[in-house]
């Protein structure tokens, strides 16, 4: 008997028949909805089974909001549809005297997380002349609805085709001497005013400013944005970087050619996600529409993801950037269960779940930590922002997904409401 009982419940779980717990509703309550910090703000929740194809809660998952960074899963899943196992690196044609290249949106060139430099190796080993074919391209140099006082800010880099450095200046500073990588015009400025940034750019031209203190002798490391330019300015600084000329092409078309590889697909999107580089992401999208269409253009991407891919969305979402940047993002949390339920049923665990953060790692360092190895979720957070969406495991093993976004809250900071979270779901996971 007590064998048929043991197989019984086997069965049951295999099945995804484990009860859901039924003070879920009044947990969401408890720890979320009802705290201080959350009554006056906006809250949707969804925790969904694939095994069953049931919800197991749902509050306000069909009402919009502002995603903040969970924008990145819809670029996560755009990367995995359409980019295959390596990022285009450019592309390039030749003949017997001439090598001509365009830049597809390859972030990875010259970027100091990448030794694998393949597009580098090229042409630095060329003996042929170096053309740069401009790239028809449609994004601007900063997405839609940013920051325009963030120009300077590490996390806000410009887009452009041909990424280099990741698009910002690495500056090194250690009592009166620094290093900068790449060099361009600084201007020293010895001691600072407490409130004034240590290293920064003017607004319209690529003249840094380092303020040198005389107390403070540890290396101290910084990431200030550089204005890209145009299209001679790009050919300048590869040309200094292979040194060796490069011409340009009198044209703006695209180049009919070979697409050089360059990093397996996962280094990138593993980082975009664990350290919600906005970078990253948004040259993802770049990429995948430079191998699409003619042109390098984001919005025209997302308009195809939306009307093919995507277009069972519950809830069709107000989707503007890849890094989730921009407020002008509108997502339901039942849009990001939707995706993420996509993702598990296209990709094994053993290459999904790696690529979100977990509990305890990146930017979950400090959450989360009682569940190891039992979530793996995207964060966001901007002013009065907080999301979380990702893959819960419980107790019993069963696989969840979730998304819990909070918009307009006043707490004090933002620690408050991701604890409150973290509470609910470490709960819902012992639970289950």
């Amino acid at each position: 008997m007590k064998s048929y009982l043991t197989g019984a419940i086997a069965l049951l779980l295999s099945l995804g028949a484990v009860a859901q717990p039924k003070n879920l509703r009044a947990w969401a309550q408890e720890d979320i909805l009802l705290i201080k910090e959350l009554k006056s703000a906006h809250v949707g929740i969804s925790i969904y089974d694939p095994a069953t194809k049931k919800y197991w809660l749902q509050y306000q998952d069909d009402k919009f909001f502002v995603p903040a960074s969970n924008t990145k899963i819809f670029t996560l899943f755009a990367g995995l549809q359409l980019l295959g196992d390596s990022l285009p690196g450019m592309r390039y044609v030749e003949n017997d005297t001439a090598l001509y290249v365009q830049g597809t949106g390859d972030p990875s060139f010259l970027h100091p997380d990448f030794t694998a430099q393949r597009v580098l190796d090229m042409l630095s080993q060329t003996g042929k002349n170096i053309w740069l074919q401009p790239a028809v391209i449609k994004n601007k140099r900063f997405g839609p609805g940013w920051g325009w006082s963030d120009y300077a800010d590490y996390y806000q880099p410009e887009l452009n085709e041909w990424p280099m450095y990741g698009n910002v200046a690495r500056i090194r500073m250690k009592g009166a001497s620094y290093s900068m990588t790449p060099e361009f015009p600084t201007e020293l400025i010895y001691e600072r005013p407490p409130a004034e940034a240590l290293a920064d750019r003017e607004e319209r031209e690529n003249l840094f400013t380092l303020h040198i203190r005389s107390d403070v002798h540890a290396e101290q490391t910084f990431e200030v944005p550089f204005i890209t330019g145009n299209i001679s300015q790009l050919a300048r600084r590869l040309q200094d970087t292979i040194r060796k000329p490069v011409r340009i092409m009198a044209t703006t078309a695209p180049l009919n050619g070979t697409v050089l590889k360059s990093i397996p697909t996962d280094t990138l999107f593993q980082p975009m996600m664990h350290r919600s580089d906005n970078f990253f992401a948004e040259q993802i999208l770049m990429m995948a529409s430079s191998l699409k269409y003619d042109a390098i253009d984001s919005r025209k991407l997302i308009g195809y993801l939306l009307d093919s891919l995507l277009s069972d969305l519950p809830h069709p979402p107000n989707w503007v950037d890849g890094s989730g940047l921009s407020r002008y993002n509108l997502f339901t949390p039942r849009d990001f269960v939707t995706v993420l339920d996509k993702m598990y049923k296209n990709h094994s665990k053993e290459r999904l779940f790696p690529l979100f953060p977990a509990g305890g790692k990146g930017t979950l360092k400090n959450y989360y930590q009682a569940l190891p190895n039992r979530l793996y979720a995207k964060t966001g957070t901007l002013s009065g922002v907080v999301a979380l969406s990702g893959y819960l495991i419980t107790k019993s093993g069963k696989t969840l997904i979730f998304s819990v976004l909070v918009n307009n809250h006043n707490a004090n900071s933002s620690a408050t409401v991701r604890r409150a979270v973290e509470k609910f779901l470490v709960r819902t996971a012992n639970a289950g």
